[in-house]
């Protein structure tokens, strides 16, 4: 299963990952501020994450993680 790591504290909510992410699965976070002050990233919906991994290209902080499911052949 493909999986997304955000790194919260990192986080400083310029939301370039919002406007690249083509399934529009990332928004504001609503719980609390991170360490920095900020109103963290957070993945919605994950399962339909693809792990295009534009969100981790864009990224200026560095932010995410993407593990992509590898299908064997066998």
């Amino acid at each position: 299963m493909n999986r997304l790591e955000i790194d919260q504290d990192r986080c400083k909510a310029c939301m370039l990952c919002i406007d690249v992410c083509n399934r529009k699965l990332l928004a504001l976070s609503e719980k609390g501020l991170n360490a920095k002050g900020f109103h963290a990233i957070e993945q919605h919906e994950a399962e339909k994450c693809t792990a295009c991994a534009l969100c981790a290209i864009v990224c200026p902080e560095g932010c995410f993680t993407v593990y992509k499911e590898v299908k064997s052949t066998t």
